[in-house]
């Protein structure tokens, strides 16, 4: 239960992050920095997801193909 809703807070936590930076180069007018450092961390969260659902289709499979 606790490791659920810590994927949740991390998320949050790197788009707080993100966003601020984003904000911050984009003021300075380095918008291409700007666009990258979002795009890193809409990576850095896709890959926290993926590894997530990987984990929930483990869990299916030992389920429905046990043979015990």
């Amino acid at each position: 239960m606790y490791q659920d809703a810590s994927i949740i807070f991390q998320i949050a936590g790197i788009g707080i992050i993100v966003a601020m930076i984003h904000t911050i180069l984009k003021q300075m007018g380095k918008e291409e920095y700007a666009q990258f450092i979002t795009l890193v961390g809409f990576i850095i969260v896709l890959m926290m997801v993926i590894d997530r659902i990987a984990d929930l289709f483990q869990q299916i499979r030992t389920i429905f193909l046990f043979k015990g």
